[in-house]
């Protein structure tokens, strides 16, 4: 577990900050207030709908952060090519916690302690010369940060590891899903802020082969399989699983019987930030439930430092074990050209050939009365890709007839999808679950426009949204042709 920790932490000798833990701590009691609720209305809800069986019922009776403040350390300033100050900062915290958690056919448990430790990177900007200068923060986690809760009461002693295993998944796909890269938890500092000024893009795609795997002990086999390989000399049905930063883990196929698979399967990653991981869970399937073999760990710069080939020690349960994983790697930038989005070296499954980012900054002009109106957008690509922003409400202070959405969706571009030609993007105004109107953007405009970026209001059944396109295909670079942001000191 150290070496993941370092791995997410590490970036060298940065600057202390101990004027920012100084504010923090005396921030502390409200960041108490304001966390611990949000920690019950966002968490509650996944509760019902990840947890399996009784665990389901499970809802908060006290939360209570603590006295204990995270601390900050370890920063890097730097400007990115936008004009935006980056931020990238280590983030611990030790928290002494008062929670109770209550269920249905669940003794009373609680949490005493958090342990949490991440890299933060937070985007100042868009930049400009009226008070407040800083147009928009930018919040997210470089990584899946480390999670581990230390239990009270029924929860020590009966179905530990489940209970444990199970809240900590909630938690993390809820941190995941709102504060890892590439996704970003936005906070207006101007209210005049352009939210289109304040993308960061990705950075481009990792083309990741998982080659082979050797040495891996038969100890870590399950007792039904160690006692079928004793009759039959069966060894572990192996696969992988990998993951970069906050997508969606990707699976190898499994290889029957084996204790030095072979996969040499391939598979695409967007990368948003070099320090992002790479991680690879190595499985032996099994009737009822897999078992972790090992888990290696790398990240985007490491592998690329190395010429793109690794060959990764593995953990189990926080200790090192036998065994290797052998990784390949390229690296392809993101690029404006429309020549970029060539096809032919990037049609086998798996592969990308470059990605659509849209932006929804707002709608306008709706009809109907602001009682009545629960407005959304809904942004389709073809028949898998589909986006919605939140449903907005009216309040006070807000003008529900021309609401602010500042959601950014990201859709992987495929061969498939750009030979077909006919394909469309379709952006949509809702009422709820009424249809507003819509518009049709076809590829080919988006691909016209001036750097591969249409932004305009789009007409929509009388309203108007405010969205932009913008399109990127891939080109094979080096570690060396990466752009990189210079840091200040």
């Amino acid at each position: 577990m150290s070496t993941l920790i370092e791995k997410l932490t590490a970036e060298g000798d940065g600057e202390s900050v101990r004027f920012l833990n100084d504010i923090v701590a005396q921030l502390w009691p409200h960041i108490n207030v304001a966390g611990s609720k949000m920690t019950k209305e966002i968490a509650e809800p996944m509760f019902k709908s990840m947890l399996p069986g009784p665990l389901a019922t499970l809802h908060f009776t006290k939360v209570d952060l603590g006295h204990v403040p995270l601390q900050l350390s370890n920063v890097f300033v730097s400007k990115t090519e936008t004009d935006s100050i980056k931020l990238d900062l280590n983030v611990d915290w030790a928290g002494k916690c008062d929670i109770e958690l209550d269920g249905n056919m669940i003794p009373t448990l609680g949490v005493k302690g958090v342990a949490l430790h991440g890299r933060l990177s937070i985007l100042l900007g868009p930049l400009s010369d009226i008070i407040p200068l800083i147009g928009a923060a930018q919040i997210a986690f470089v990584n899946p940060p480390v999670l581990k809760l230390d239990f009270t009461g029924a929860a020590n002693v009966a179905d530990f590891d489940m209970i444990d295993g199970a809240v900590r998944q909630v938690i993390l796909s809820i941190i995941n899903s709102m504060l890892v890269l590439p996704n970003r938890l936005l906070i207006k500092l101007d209210a005049s802020n352009d939210y289109f000024k304040t993308q960061l893009f990705p950075l481009g795609i990792i083309r990741i082969t998982v080659e082979k795997a050797w040495g891996f002990a038969e100890e870590k086999q399950s007792a039904s399989k160690r006692f079928l390989s004793k009759l039959t000399r069966a060894s572990p049905d192996t696969y992988c699983k990998v993951g970069v930063g906050a997508e969606e883990p990707w699976r190898t196929s499994t290889k029957n019987n084996t204790t030095n698979p072979a996969w040499n399967e391939v598979h695409d990653f967007v990368v948003t930030d070099l320090n992002q991981c790479i991680t690879i869970d190595l499985q032996d399937h099994d009737v009822g439930s897999d078992d972790q073999l090992g888990l290696a760990v790398t990240t985007v710069r490491e592998i690329l430092s190395a010429s793109g080939k690794q060959e990764l020690s593995m953990v189990h349960k926080e200790q090192p074990v036998e065994g290797k994983i052998s990784l390949s790697s390229k690296f392809y930038r993101f690029a404006a050209e429309g020549s970029s989005f060539s096809t032919s070296d990037h049609s086998a499954e798996g592969l990308l050939c470059g990605v659509a980012t849209v932006q929804v900054a707002g709608a306008f002009d709706i009809p109907g009365k602001r009682e009545e109106l629960n407005p959304s957008v809904v942004v389709t690509w073809g028949e898998k890709h589909r986006f919605q922003t939140a449903i907005k409400t009216d309040a006070p202070g807000t003008d529900i007839s021309n609401p602010t959405f500042d959601q950014t969706f990201r859709i992987p571009v495929t061969a498939d999808m750009v030979g077909s030609g006919a394909q469309s993007f379709r952006i949509t105004l809702m009422n709820k679950k009424v249809e507003i109107g819509s518009v049709d953007v076809p590829l080919s405009d988006v691909q016209k426009a001036p750097d591969m970026i249409l932004q305009n209001k789009f007409d929509v059944g009388g309203a108007t949204v405010r969205a932009s396109i913008c399109l990127r295909g891939i080109i094979p670079s080096t570690m060396e042709e990466i752009s990189l942001p210079q840091r200040q000191k």
